[in-house]
């Protein structure tokens, strides 16, 4: 049994082996959610020309504030859209995002004039209720992104902002890592795999699965494969061979890792050349967990059976894989006070569902309740984050700061904000 620490070294020196993620070129609308491979330069500015923030009129200002009450003949108009005008006199009409006529510098809200005469709706002469200064109202070429400027770099996620940003600049495809390609392989002669299925004595569903498979693609993994198979060896080495056939470089398997007579897979992998870097983790939940390289290079991790041990292994031991596989850094987590005092296994790094929240103060801290068994899945729903406790030799105190993560490495963390 290793310490987390080396088990993540050995992991992390496997995916350096294992190399990073290919390069793809993808139109920017379809890139949602994808790893940038490269930085983006801005090919243009935002905006790309003067234009007006509100409704009202343009004026030619020159530096200088115009008075209350002075008044200014209107001699054109500007709606978005326009093409590029020549300011003829010293005020025009203009909406919300029209280009500013040439020459004309700020613009005053239709709500702080007084229309004095009009043509039908063109306003003709126009009187100022209220000052205005020089360049008020405008948004300037250039104001929020100058060409050349770099807007994206290399491993950043590509979000809707990101992908907003992209359009707006015109933007047209962008480089970005090749998902992983994954496979799920669940074992165990009583999974159900139906979830509507009625149950027989001694079967459970199949929840190890779905939930991988959810997990990993959130990750930024495709998943190739799904299969559940029973505690046979010949059955498990069937999936394997499929899940090695459709380009999986990541498997991902659920029991039979322990030391159980039906727990098979260590003996399985090693029959088929794999070669073993660890079995068993100072870890709680997930101790019994195995990682292992196969024989095509394929990176293997076979994680114990109860769900919250799964999902321990999926998010501590999985997911750095497939961050280093994508070029991100590592993750870097909060460090967030305790509200209760835990009392954490003896020895084991200990991975704890947790609530954190903001309360009424501003303060933020994270709350380990009860349930913390890894056969519990109900407590899941009541956990927005991950706390992660090092090895410890008693209790650990209210107050204390922790390590606390998101569900997944790409998920932020959604505070609970409280009233008291």
């Amino acid at each position: 049994m290793i310490a987390y620490a080396e088990a993540l070294r050995r992991l992390l020196e496997e995916a350096r082996d294992h190399g990073t993620a290919a390069v793809e070129q993808l139109p920017t609308h379809q890139a949602m959610g994808r790893i940038s491979a490269a930085a983006v330069h801005a090919t243009q500015c935002l905006p790309p020309f003067d234009n007006a923030a509100m409704d009202g009129f343009a004026l030619r200002l020159q530096g200088r504030t115009a008075a209350p009450g002075t008044e200014w003949d209107v001699t054109g108009s500007q709606a978005a859209g326009d093409a590029a005008a020549e300011g003829a006199g010293d005020a025009w009409e203009i909406m919300t995002g029209a280009r500013l006529p040439a020459g004309l510098d700020s613009v005053v809200p239709v709500e702080q004039v007084d229309i004095l005469a009009h043509d039908g709706a063109r306003p003709l002469r126009i009187r100022l209720r209220a000052g205005v200064q020089p360049g008020q109202f405008v948004r300037l070429r250039g104001q929020d992104v100058a060409t050349g400027e770099p807007v994206l770099g290399a491993a950043a996620r590509l979000d809707t902002n990101a992908i907003t940003l992209l359009h707006a600049l015109g933007v047209g495809s962008v480089p970005v890592r090749t998902r992983p390609r994954a496979a799920v392989i669940a074992t165990g002669k009583e999974l159900v795999g139906a979830s509507a299925q009625a149950l027989d004595t001694g079967q459970i569903r199949d929840s190890n699965r779905p939930y991988l498979v959810a997990r990993l693609q959130a990750a930024g993994a495709e998943v190739v494969l799904q299969d559940t198979v029973s505690d046979e060896v010949a059955a498990f080495d069937a999936a394997l061979d499929a899940a090695q056939a459709a380009g999986a470089r990541v498997i991902v398997s659920t029991g039979a890792v322990s030391a159980g007579r039906y727990d098979f897979i260590p003996d399985a992998l090693r029959a088929r050349g794999a070669r073993v870097c660890f079995h068993k983790a100072a870890i709680r939940p997930g101790k019994p967990i195995l990682f292992a390289r196969l024989n095509d290079g394929a990176l293997y991790f076979g994680l114990p059976g109860n769900p919250v041990s799964t999902a321990v292994g999926q998010r501590f031991f999985v997911e750095p894989v497939l961050r280093a596989l994508l070029g991100l850094p590592p993750e870097t987590a909060l460090k967030v006070p305790l509200a209760h005092a835990v009392e954490p296994p003896a020895g084991m790094r200990w991975h704890a569902r947790a609530r954190v929240h903001v309360d009424a103060r501003g303060q933020v801290s994270a709350c380990i309740g009860g349930g913390q068994e890894s056969f519990r899945l109900a407590s899941t729903l009541h956990a927005n984050a991950w706390a992660v406790i090092e090895p410890q030799d008693g209790p650990v105190a209210a107050g204390m700061r922790v390590e606390v993560v998101g569900w997944g490495h790409l998920d932020p963390i959604h505070f609970n904000c409280q009233e008291s």
